[in-house]
């Protein structure tokens, strides 16, 4: 495997100089905070950003907290701050019902606190006032903030903290936030992003539809572009994991194949038939591979799961992972030899690809808009090849591993010199 070299953080001052003689603490960035939304796959970029910049420890995790539970799963389009608001008048109608039903032995779905057994509570509430305050009252003795946010909710609660507190923070957005980029310091984005500005995507839409559609511009200087979604596999993470899982897979008979399902998409819909061709696919390279594993996503549907188990389940070759603790997916990115993965996850392809090692992909024929780009981006470059079911496992091929994280992590330390800014977790 290719290691993966990531950018070495500020160590220490040339020549040994204090900061204080460099400009000062206040041009020093020594914490990190994560505006976090209660979804790994979009904290898992902003916690693998931060540990590329160095942040591994000094740092805290806020978290967005959208009310949860009952009605409340139908309403995660709206915007959080109203979403909030809608809760608070849908808790005063349920109790008031619940006066008008007593001892009729009716009940109705009611709105859960946000956490509960997901063991929210310990992560603070993302605050913007608590944190402005923060950044403030705190720059001159411990220097600026690094913000980190990702995904829909958090894009309020940053661009805030950005538009409050400037002089004392950074603010790195991942994912487009669709418009008024210039409401945060730096905007990390994947290029497939940008795939409803080419002409391809112009033909799709009706012309009276284009003026709804985003992005509306290219991006600007301080837009970082990706091939795939940030994440926390590096050298590093792959080193102890290998170290971690060693009991477990060395054993194992080689080639080892993972094959890692997610589930259908709006961009990336498919059925039984898909999986199906996936099973009969996996029986075929049987012969050339030592073992097999095989893991399912949180998104994964029972029917995917359950045509799998009935196909393969029994195989002596291959091991299905049941869905408990401990999740081996670090140990299965450090010892596998080749990868399959379905098309719908960008963040599955993504961590694959940063390992230099085989990758298959399954059902990118069914995806449809910017996936189309993300998946064009990938075999142009030779990451991926398309499973087939033909493969001779024990023919190993490599490419350079895909090393977004690292490459967005110096764009970051490109910005913040650009401002007279340096980091020095």
């Amino acid at each position: 495997m290719k290691p993966i070299r990531l950018p070495e953080p500020p160590g220490s001052s040339p020549m040994g100089v204090p900061d204080i003689f460099e400009g000062g603490v206040y041009g020093v960035i020594r914490r990190a905070v994560i505006i976090g939304n209660g979804f790994s796959t979009s904290e898992n970029q902003s916690i693998g950003l931060v540990r590329a910049l160095g942040f591994s420890k000094n740092q805290t995790l806020y978290r967005v907290r959208r009310p949860r539970g009952g009605v409340n799963e139908w309403l995660h389009w709206l915007p959080v701050s109203l979403h909030k608001k809608l809760d608070y008048i849908i808790g005063l109608l349920y109790g008031y019902s619940q006066i008008l039903v007593t001892g009729r032995g009716k009940k109705l779905a009611l709105p859960t606190d946000n956490g509960g057994s997901a063991g929210l509570s310990s992560v603070l509430e993302a605050d913007v006032k608590k944190i402005v305050t923060m950044a403030r009252e705190t720059s001159e003795k411990d220097g600026p903030l690094l913000v980190v946010a990702c995904g829909r909710d958090t894009i309020s609660v940053a661009s805030s903290i950005k538009r409050l507190a400037s002089e004392n923070v950074f603010v790195v957005q991942i994912q487009h936030p669709r418009s008024h980029l210039n409401r945060f310091d730096m905007v990390i984005t994947p290029h497939h992003d940008y795939y409803p500005l080419t002409t391809d995507a112009q033909e799709q839409v009706p012309r009276f539809l284009r003026r709804w559609i985003t992005p509306r511009e290219p991006p600007d200087q301080h837009v970082a572009l990706t091939v795939g979604a940030l994440h926390q596999i590096d050298s590093a993470a792959l080193r102890s994991a290998a170290s971690a899982w060693h009991d477990e897979f060395a054993p194992l008979p080689k080639p080892l194949l993972v094959v890692n399902i997610g589930g259908p998409a709006s961009h990336c819909r498919y059925g039984a038939e898909l999986v199906k061709q996936l099973t009969a696919s996996l029986h075929n390279v049987l012969v050339s591979c030592g073992s097999v594993r095989i893991s399912f996503s949180k998104r994964t549907p029972e029917k995917v799961c359950n045509i799998v188990l009935k196909e393969l389940g029994n195989h002596p070759k291959i091991y299905i992972w049941d869905g408990e603790e401990p999740n081996p997916h670090m140990g299965h990115l450090a010892w596998a030899d080749a990868f399959v993965v379905t098309a719908d996850s960008v963040s599955m392809l993504s961590e694959a690809c940063s390992t230099g090692k085989p990758v298959y992909v399954i059902g990118a024929e069914h995806c449809t808009w910017k996936f189309v780009e993300f998946h064009k981006v990938l075999r142009e470059r030779g990451l991926v090849r398309p499973f087939t079911g033909l493969e001779n496992m024990s023919e190993s091929w490599s490419y350079p591993p895909l090393n977004d994280t690292a490459e967005a992590a110096n764009r970051v330390h490109e910005a913040l010199a650009e401002r007279g800014w340096r980091l020095r977790p």
